[in-house]
């Protein structure tokens, strides 16, 4: 889901990724002295924060919201059965149990007592599954239906014709407080799933007029929506039928819509707007040094790579391919074209996830290969000859959309693998974003490689390994866009999906990353930081994991 997002290199944050799943921060604090109580002034939990906003793309349905502008409404305003604490760790919110059999193939949820919607009206186990099953629903059209996929009756819900009210055969209401899950596969991580923006509840208001329901939604977090200006703000006030966990440190958000990123930090310099989530290229260089802002920077949950075909000559899965494609990672210099090109909004990569995701490996087999070493990717490539000589004539060539402003980072690129390996190399730059992914989905880019990038739906390994790299999400069925298949590989994510808690998944994941260590189907270069500003006045500025401001946290001086 997370191909279909522009991004802006030199920014580097997650909220440009689209989909993100819910969160409760990462990272902590600002680097500058104004983040504390300035003297003489009082932080009001009355005062309203403004952030720096978007136009949402779609109603504000938790089902039908799949980019960051409606995403970090939709979060702000739905709780759902877990939330995720400051290291992405599930923390139960709606739910007070939800509890697997031995096989992880069927879950008994148990909820919370006493929660309500913000129209008053309770939060029963129904909430859920007649939500769910009409997210899931093919007549209803929902942008996030295939994350339903697992439980059982999914694909009846996705034959053409299906009345809009069916419900999921999988799921089973037993009381007001309770249901059961059935899945099609075993899932250890289903409890960190229903933490995704989609698995929110839904009262039975919504389904009286679905429409009027995503311009006005009722709440089940700790805000509530109070207006829409189109293409101008978003207003949330606190909910006060809200009675979870989450402590409320302000009176509201105002979503200020803004079409250029350079005008929204400059209202932040002047006070005019409180925090952006983002920093515009004009600012990347000094933002962290401006005296009219307190800035952040913090590693983040999105990974960026290139992903080399399998169909590409001399790069296949074999012997020679595998040579080919470590020396090319070894080639790169990634140190040098953070520092240089994303004035060090970024973090060198050790695996195929992110250093906010519970899992994340600092240490692997094979890690070695996404270090730059110039002389033992010269050897790689030497040996790689040895089986298939390289044509002399032929040009090593990376392809990225031009509108996402990767020109610089891919011609360094370019450059470093040209004159580590001795070969041509290039940059190839494709008009736009949509003609880009459009040109990969059709597979017309088997003879060069091209720029991927990834973002977690939720905070598991299993989102970047199973979506990237699964046989499964081959040949078109998903976002394997390499088409690469290793059935070893396979087989440890299905073990993972089996086991029993997530310290032993984390286990297997590991394993399978060895794996994609050595077979290198896509090549991994760093890590995107989440960076933002606020202004002087306000507190508690700090980025959540999944890259949104922790809203709740924020206030400002009266």
């Amino acid at each position: 889901m997370k191909k279909g997002s522009q991004l802006t290199l030199v920014s580097a944050t997650i909220c440009a990724l689209a989909l993100l799943a819910s969160g409760c921060g990462s990272g902590s604090g600002t680097n500058t002295e104004g983040a504390e109580q300035s003297s003489g002034s009082q932080a009001s939990n009355n005062a309203v924060v403004s952030v720096h906003g978007c136009e949402p793309a779609q109603p504000l349905i938790p089902s039908s919201t799949a980019e960051s502008c409606g995403g970090q409404v939709v979060n702000a305003i739905n709780s759902r059965l877990v939330r995720f604490d400051d290291q992405g760790k599930a923390r139960n919110d709606l739910a007070s149990e939800i509890k697997g059999n031995d096989d992880m193939s069927q879950y008994k949820i148990t909820l919370a007592d006493g929660r309500k919607f913000s129209d008053g009206t309770p939060i029963t186990a129904k909430s859920f599954t007649k939500a769910w099953s009409w997210s899931a629903n093919v007549t209803n059209g929902q942008l996030n239906a295939s994350f339903f996929a697992n439980i059982k009756g999914f694909e009846n819900l996705q034959r053409q014709g299906v009345p809009a009210d069916a419900q999921f055969s999988g799921l089973k209401v037993i009381d007001d407080k309770t249901f059961t899950v059935d899945l099609s596969s075993p899932s250890s991580t289903f409890p960190i799933q229903v933490g995704y923006m989609a698995f929110a509840p839904l009262p039975e208001s919504f389904y009286r007029d679905p429409k009027a329901f995503g311009e006005n939604p009722v709440s089940s977090g700790p805000y509530k929506f109070e207006s829409w200006q189109h293409n101008a703000l978003i207003k949330l006030g606190r909910n006060s039928d809200y009675d979870g966990e989450v402590n409320v440190q302000n009176g509201g958000i105002d979503y200020k819509v803004y079409t250029d990123l350079g005008s929204a930090y400059s209202d932040v310099q002047a006070g005019n707007l409180d925090v952006i989530d983002r920093i515009p290229t004009s600012a990347v260089k000094t933002f962290m040094t401006d005296s009219m802002v307190q800035s952040y920077n913090k590693p983040g949950s999105g990974l960026q790579m290139f992903t080399i075909p399998t169909a590409m000559e001399h790069f296949g899965q074999d012997q020679e391919g595998h040579l080919r494609r470590q020396a090319i990672s070894m080639a790169i210099d990634r140190k040098m074209l953070i520092d240089k090109v994303l004035g060090g909004l970024g973090v060198q990569p050790t695996d195929f996830t992110s250093p906010t995701i519970p899992g994340y490996a600092k240490s692997l087999k094979g890690s070695d290969n996404i270090r730059y070493n110039a002389k033992k990717a010269k050897e790689y490539w030497s040996k790689a000859d040895a089986i298939s000589q390289w044509p002399a004539d032929r040009t090593f060539r990376m392809l990225y959309n031009a509108d996402g402003g990767a020109k610089d980072f891919y011609d360094g690129m370019a450059n470093s693998i040209k004159n580590t390996l001795g070969i041509k190399a290039e940059a190839t730059p494709v008009p736009t974003f949509s003609e880009f992914r459009g040109n990969i989905k059709k597979r017309l880019y088997n003879d060069a490689a091209f720029r991927s990038s990834w973002s977690p739906d939720y905070p598991s390994p299993e989102t970047y390994l199973m979506s990237n790299f699964a046989s499964s999400a081959a040949d078109g069925n998903g976002s394997n866009d390499g088409d690469y298949k290793n059935p070893r590989f396979d087989a440890l994510l299905q073990q993972a999906a089996k086991a029993q808690d997530t310290n032993e998944a984390n286990k297997f994941f590991r394993q399978s990353e060895e794996i994609l260590l050595k077979d290198m189907p896509a090549v991994p270069l760093y890590y995107a930081n989440n960076t933002g500003a606020s202004a002087k006045k306000v507190h508690g500025m700090r980025l959540g994991w999944d890259g949104f401001p922790i809203f709740a946290e924020l206030s400002k001086d009266q």
